[in-house]
């Protein structure tokens, strides 16, 4: 199993800004943690970071095809990117949002994610943990389609041969 780690614009000043907001720990602790957690369970990380908003498009679009699900913080994109959006949609696969505050305690334009409408799930305010429950959220998603597909494949095979 394969998943990309999509990281948005100022991420990768975790540790540095707001500590109030976003707490001490760094993208690259956040990472490291997410790491270890997703070699105990046999999963293959991609991780990402950019704060160019096309550069995140691109790399959504790169998933198509070469991971089974992304984690993705689109940062204040979240609340802007209709771009971000379309894509997330486009590629039709397993996408949890995560953001590491709550963002319905914060200013109220950070209060709607217009890309968390079009993904899967969306995870919010539990700091760098909200990762480890993103990588949960999409193995059991993941497991579940392999499942169906599976399932479907075997209902498939039998009607062809009662016919």
């Amino acid at each position: 199993m394969k998943i990309a780690v999509i990281q948005g614009p100022n991420l990768n000043m975790l540790g540095i800004r707001e500590q109030h907001i976003y707490g001490n720990i760094t993208l690259e602790q956040i990472h490291e943690q997410l790491q270890n957690a997703a070699q105990q369970s046999g999963v293959e990380l991609e991780i990402f970071q950019s704060n160019f908003e096309g550069e995140i498009v691109d790399r959504i679009q790169e998933c198509l095809g070469t991971v089974d699900g992304i984690i993705i913080n689109p940062a204040a994109y979240s609340h802007t990117s209709i771009a971000i959006r379309d894509a997330i949609s486009a590629v039709n696969m397993p996408v949890v949002e995560v953001h590491i505050s709550n963002i319905y305690k914060r200013e109220e334009f950070r209060q709607k994610s217009i890309t968390g409408g079009a993904a899967t799930g969306v995870i919010t305010g539990f700091g760098g943990f909200g990762y480890h429950l993103g990588l949960i959220s999409l193995m059991q998603m993941i497991g579940e389609l392999r499942a169906l597909q599976e399932f479907r494949a075997a209902q498939s095979q039998e009607e062809q041969e009662n016919n």
